[in-house]
């Protein structure tokens, strides 16, 4: 994974008090003229900090879904992202309506989108960020694709082309380990570019938008389903204090880098000249998922899950409830960026 520092780009890396807007410029230098010597010097140094900054966030992602996918598999599926709900419903779904509401996410991401299955153009996808397949495998039964899922994880890349198989799917779909901005693929290659609650875990989120322009095809949708923080009002430059604080306990836990709003999704989209650019705050629709995570974390079923997970298993179900909190107060947001690469 590479990275950059310059004050131009849009790198994110895990730092003590991340933000992340795009008003942000550095400080005049004034009359301090640094050498070229030292300039240089200190550049070198910058790159050797910020490539072992996303080494490390690299290795904790991939070492995350190693220790914890089995755990989310045995109880919620292989569908490893929020679930879509109606707001305020007063119905308390059980374990199968909560997987419907996962399917349902997908549903409605294609139709937010544009893409439906009366569109023959939909024959080959990738899954940024695949988790252990279960996107993949859905869209490519229901377009009759192609699909390449690519994951930091070797364990998830194992299961998911294990679950394939299993599937007689193995012809259509296949998984591998690769890093989402530097995509092993050529460009133009993807008709429906699918990211699914893994634009939160990239440091740089310029780099990963274009990875995923890239990549698509000419007229291909590209669609970004993904944690966020809230916009910013007119005249902020930051977060407060307190909401960068929460989001900062969050990030340790999930390994993280700094967040990003929906609205700096948008202007990266129009810096790279998409086409049919939306975006909605999908927060109201995912409310139930994660005291419904909770909940099952607590039955006697999870907790004993948990304890032979390991450790980080542990520490992200204790931190579940800032999830909430971030969601309540707002901080918080679920939001969904889709686009079309132009013909």
């Amino acid at each position: 994974m590479k990275a950059t520092l310059a004050p131009s780009s849009l790198t994110f890396l895990p730092q003590s008090n991340p933000t992340c807007s795009f008003r942000s410029s550095p400080p005049s230098l004034g009359s301090l003229r640094p050498s070229s010597a030292s300039m240089t010097t200190a550049t070198a140094r910058g790159s050797v900090a910020v490539t072992a900054a996303a080494t490390s966030l690299r290795q904790g992602i991939a070492e995350f879904y190693n220790e914890t996918s089995a755990l989310w598999e045995e109880i919620w599926g292989d569908h490893m992202h929020h679930g879509f709900y109606d707001p305020n419903s007063p119905l308390q779904l059980s374990d199968s309506g909560h997987r419907e509401a996962q399917i349902r996410m997908i549903e409605e991401s294609l139709l937010f989108a544009g893409v439906t299955t009366e569109e023959q153009r939909i024959k080959r996808v990738v899954d940024v960020g695949c988790g252990i397949g279960g996107s993949s495998r859905y869209l490519a039964s229901k377009f009759g694709a192609e699909c390449i899922g690519i994951t930091l994880s070797p364990l998830q890349a194992k299961r998911a082309n294990d679950l394939a198989a299993a599937q007689s799917l193995s012809h259509q779909v296949s998984f591998q380990v690769a890093d989402a901005l530097e995509q092993p693929f050529e460009d133009g290659k993807f008709d429906l570019v699918w990211s699914m609650e893994s634009g939160e875990h990239m440091p740089d989120k310029a780099k990963f938008v274009k990875e995923l322009v890239r990549v698509a095809a000419p007229g291909g949708r590209i669609i970004i389903v993904t944690w966020c923080h809230r916009n910013l009002s007119q005249g902020e430059e930051a977060l407060q204090p307190w909401e960068q604080n929460l989001l900062d306990r969050i990030c340790k836990t999930f390994y993280l880098p700094a967040w990003c709003s929906t609205s700096d999704y948008v202007n990266l989209l129009q810096s790279l000249s998409l086409q049919d650019i939306k975006c909605a705050d999908w927060s109201e629709n995912v409310a139930p998922f994660w005291p419904a995570v909770i909940r099952t974390a607590l039955t006697w079923k999870g907790l004993l899950s948990l304890l032979r997970s390991g450790m980080k298993s542990i520490k992200g179900a204790l931190t579940m409830p800032l999830m909430i909190e971030g969601y309540k107060k707002g901080v918080i947001k679920f939001g969904i960026i889709t686009c079309r690469k132009p013909l």
